[in-house]
């Protein structure tokens, strides 16, 4: 018998160890997609940065979808279109520092606003926040899933040719394997997974790496890229 414990459990398990709904980079034509694991690393740092807020839990989600998709959607997810962001923090108080909530949520929303589309090429148009708690002194923000559980980085074989224009490209810190193998090919497809250095925009990596697959493979009709992770 599962119990309401045990099943509350299992899917806070698979939320903290799998990438999540992989959520459409840039517009439709880009043919990119980022998986929500990378994406909440990124936007509960950029959260954390706002002096007395403890970002909680944060999802992103599709808020129109744009119609027409030139690619197809990978397993899990979502069509391109435009993005919302809805997040949890706590509010410090109790110090000489404390700040009043109004501040807080409008500095959270635009740090939330700014990494999307700055550091993250997400087409985000709304950031929905909600105050949990006001905790008494300064609290550590808690790690994020994908700073304690990096997706697997998989080796390419060094005589494919894809995989060695891929890697080329700057900002590609490694291809990795969180659907399966890093360069998924089917009858005129193939899809490029990816992590991106730290310091380098995640669609605009994905755009030059799209580019160098299509031309190093040049039998795959249709290239599609997906992001794992971000440093």
């Amino acid at each position: 018998m599962t119990t309401t414990a045990g099943t509350g459990w299992a899917a806070a398990v698979r939320e903290r160890l799998g990438p999540g709904r992989l959520l459409p980079l840039g517009e439709a034509a880009e043919g990119a997609w980022l998986t929500e694991r990378a994406a909440r690393a990124v936007l509960l740092r950029a959260a954390a940065s706002v002096r007395g807020v403890v970002p909680g839990a944060l999802r992103v989600g599709l808020v129109e979808a744009g119609g027409g998709e030139p690619f197809p959607v990978p397993p899990g997810g979502l069509p391109p279109g435009t993005l919302g962001i809805s997040a949890e923090f706590a509010a410090e108080y109790g110090t000489e520092e404390s700040r009043p909530l109004p501040t807080l949520a409008a500095e959270v929303r635009e740090a939330l606003f700014s990494s999307a589309m700055g550091a993250l090429g997400l087409a985000v148009v709304e950031v929905d926040l909600r105050v949990t708690d006001l905790a008494e002194g300064a609290r550590e923000a808690p790690d994020s899933p994908a700073a304690t559980h990096p997706p697997g980085r998989i080796p390419p074989a060094p005589e494919d040719p894809t995989a060695r224009a891929v890697l080329a490209v700057a900002g590609v810190a490694a291809l990795t394997g969180t659907l399966g193998s890093p360069l998924h090919r089917t009858p005129g497809l193939l899809r490029v997974e990816l992590a991106v250095s730290a310091g380098h925009r995640a669609l605009d990596v994905a755009r030059a790496a799209r580019t160098a697959a299509t031309a190093a493979a040049p039998e795959a009709t249709t290239v599609t890229v997906l992001v794992s992770a971000v440093g």
